[in-house]
């Protein structure tokens, strides 16, 4: 291969986008970095951003879905890392996100890791860094 490829951003279909974007505000430090709206075409794309991070969430919003989207069996999830898991974990548990348990895979004796889900359902992992 003569080209570099960098991934740059994943996207994910939502039902509210507003709930979506201070989701990703409020439990994830996300900021947006763009905004697209296309009215005639009856959609608006958002991206996310993170901190220290140049990989964005882009948000699709189609204006006349009114039924969940079905993630399907293929999607799997977005990772962040974070500095101290715990505190994470704690700050998720409080604020009334859905999450899981924090635990390890395999020999990963530190850390460890745990799952958050979005409004829509989709996974976030957040690992300790």
């Amino acid at each position: 291969m003569s080209q570099d490829y960098k991934i740059v951003h994943g996207c994910i279909r939502v039902l509210d986008l507003e709930k979506s974007i201070e989701f990703y505000e409020d439990a994830l430090n996300f900021e947006v970095a763009r905004r697209s709206d296309y009215p005639e075409d009856e959609f608006t794309l958002v991206f996310l951003k993170g901190p220290d991070s140049d990989f964005e969430i882009e948000l699709t919003y189609n204006y006349d879905r009114e039924e969940p989207y079905e993630i399907g069996d293929g999607f799997s999830h977005f990772a962040v890392v974070v500095d101290d898991i715990e505190e994470a974990h704690q700050e998720h548990k409080e604020s009334g996100y859905e999450v899981t348990d924090i635990y390890t895979v395999g020999d990963e004796a530190d850390g460890g890791l745990y799952f958050i889900s979005d409004p829509d359902g989709y996974e976030v992992e957040i690992i300790q860094k």
